[in-house]
């Protein structure tokens, strides 16, 4: 009976070995179909343009708003995610994408874009995405940094054929069958989450997030009910007031911002980065085709950005993790990010094919960096039980840049005819960002150690140091935060 119980239980652990395999294919999938989708956009901007006689302020908003929704909807789908669980939330997702994409080929007008392939698309990329992410951390304990840095693979692919599809179909047969094909493919993140099945504990139940524990209020609200009588109006008010103070300080964490410097200062300069970040990506191909590239050609661009990121995002993550780099990966992430700005020169340079090739290339090694640093320089200035709140505030301000970036630079593109603008915005908010960061951490780092050097105590170092937070896998007797949203860059 024991070898029974314990083989039952074995049985029971299907982390790092069997299914798990699958699951992770499943997520390489889906970070393909569902990041890496935006990266095609660019090559309808011309098409869409002149069909609805938009302007490109107008026509940027609809690529705006799917990315900003991607990134900004994490709150929401962490609560999808423990209400419904991983699977569900992906395969909603898969179904949202598939029905925005399908709506999108009978639209008529731009602005209902925005709704369907903006907002419904990209809510349900949102939820696919990171759904996906998060159900790794179920399935991989001793194995989980190689299975994410594995699934990321999945935006390179995505980056790499999703243009180069879109740029076939749209010549064969229009953006609207385009649209409607890609609903169907799409669509596949229902399957992707159907192979994603719950992970059964030993007690044969999915691990389920611990409960926090009730409050006063909320007990005694509980108390009056069960004795039949309606609690007090001022009782009822409190606890509400309660329970949204508790939600957003679960997913938006605020105290966080005001007491942690290096959290501060690392959240504005990626939200500040991020109105300049996507501006290659949205006007890269259209930019190409009004300087005579042909069409075929310009899509192939953003192929190259994503092939390179392939091979250079894992080794730009080994070289980070090394014990050299430790306490300093936020002045990688920021010479990565220098870097993505000054690229941008070449292209004002000479918009030249074999030019653009030149900047492509730059451009995804040091986007590869950026890429493959954003989180891990999240989690050294955070500690890993605040992180994920920590990256629903994180998450949420940069969708807001994301959104508007484009739109702005595109009506500047408008009143100045010229694409040139594109890339001095994109490079002005880059190289600003990188500054800041880099000198605001060198600076907090000097005032740091003047303090250890003349022994003032703090009172909770944790707020003002920028310190290495070890991020060592859970035990397999430990489950994974039940509730976790992951974004990309």
């Amino acid at each position: 009976m024991p070898q029974g119980g314990a083989a039952a239980r074995e049985a029971a652990k299907p982390q790092d070995r069997g299914w798990a395999w699958m699951v992770l294919l499943a997520a390489v999938l889906l970070q393909g179909l569902t990041l890496g989708f935006p990266s095609c956009i660019g090559v309808f901007f011309t098409d869409l343009q002149h069909d609805f006689q938009a302007s490109n302020s107008e026509t940027s908003w609809f690529p705006s708003i799917m990315v900003a929704v991607l990134h900004g909807g994490g709150p929401l789908c962490s609560i999808l995610v423990k209400r419904f669980g991983c699977r569900f939330a992906v395969m909603l997702g898969g179904l949202l994408s598939g029905v925005g994409m399908v709506s999108s080929s009978f639209c008529k007008s731009i602005s209902q874009l925005y709704l369907t392939a903006g907002l419904i698309t990209g809510l349900g990329s949102c939820f696919s995405f990171q759904a996906g992410v998060t159900v790794l951390g179920y399935y991989f304990v001793r194995w989980r940094t190689l299975a994410n840095a594995i699934a990321s693979t999945g935006v390179s692919l995505g980056f790499t054929l999703w243009p180069l599809l879109s740029q076939y179909l749209l010549d064969e047969m229009g953006w609207r069958n385009t649209f409607l094909i890609f609903g169907g493919i799409l669509l596949n993140c229902c399957v992707c989450g159907a192979i994603m099945r719950p992970v059964q504990l030993a007690s044969g139940s999915p691990p389920q997030s611990p409960k926090p524990a009730e409050e006063p209020g909320r007990r005694a609200e509980g108390a009056q009910l069960s004795n039949g009588t309606s609690p007090h109006p001022e009782l009822q008010q409190q606890t509400r007031r309660t329970a949204c103070s508790q939600m957003l300080q679960k997913y938006l964490a605020f105290d966080i911002f005001c007491q942690n410097k290096g959290y501060q200062i690392y959240t504005i300069g990626v939200t500040w980065m991020m109105m300049g970040f996507a501006l290659p990506h949205v006007y890269l191909v259209p930019y190409a085709i009004q300087n005579g590239v042909e069409e075929r050609r310009a899509a192939l661009l953003i192929s190259v950005i994503g092939f390179i990121n392939i091979f250079i995002r894992p080794l730009t993550g080994l070289l980070s993790g090394h014990r050299v780099f430790t306490g300093r990966r936020i002045y990688l992430f920021s010479l990565a990010v220098l870097l993505c700005g000054l690229s941008n020169f070449i292209c004002v340079i000479s918009a030249e094919f074999s030019v653009l090739i030149i900047y492509c290339v730059i451009l995804s090694i040091a986007m590869s960096g950026v890429g493959a640093l954003t989180f891990q320089v999240l989690m050294d200035v955070v500690e890993m039980d605040r992180f994920s709140s920590a990256l629903g505030l994180f998450t949420v301000l940069e969708s807001i840049t994301l959104l508007i970036g484009p739109p702005l630079t595109g009506l500047l593109v408008d009143i100045t005819s010229d694409f040139h603008y594109v890339f001095y915005n994109s490079s002005f908010f880059l190289i600003s960002a990188a500054l800041f960061m880099g000198l605001s951490f060198c600076a907090l780092e000097k005032k740091n150690k003047l303090k250890e050097a003349s022994k003032v105590p703090l009172d909770n170092p944790s707020k003002y140091q920028y310190n290495e937070v070890p991020t060592e896998p859970q035990s397999e007797s430990q489950s994974p935060p039940a509730v976790m949203y992951v974004t990309s860059v």
